[in-house]
């Protein structure tokens, strides 16, 4: 089962981190395994991660869309 939403490079996002609610835009959409931070994330065309950069600090995270809630 893939995704209810699919998102887009440019896309305005949030989601909630150990902070609390974090808002970023969509800067690259995987659609295959890769490795970020030393850890393996999976991905695939159905089931696509998103890497966000945070509006706030130069964090970049990495999400499924189904953590992710479009905004603006």
């Amino acid at each position: 089962m893939g995704d209810a939403q699919q998102f887009k490079v440019g896309d305005h996002v949030r989601w909630n981190s150990e902070a609390g609610h974090v808002s970023g835009r969509i800067v690259k959409v995987h659609v295959a395994d890769f490795d970020y931070k030393e850890h393996r994330h999976h991905a695939s065309p159905d089931k696509p991660q998103y890497e966000i950069k945070s509006d706030k600090t130069d964090h970049v995270a990495a999400h499924y869309g189904a953590a992710l809630t479009k905004i603006g």
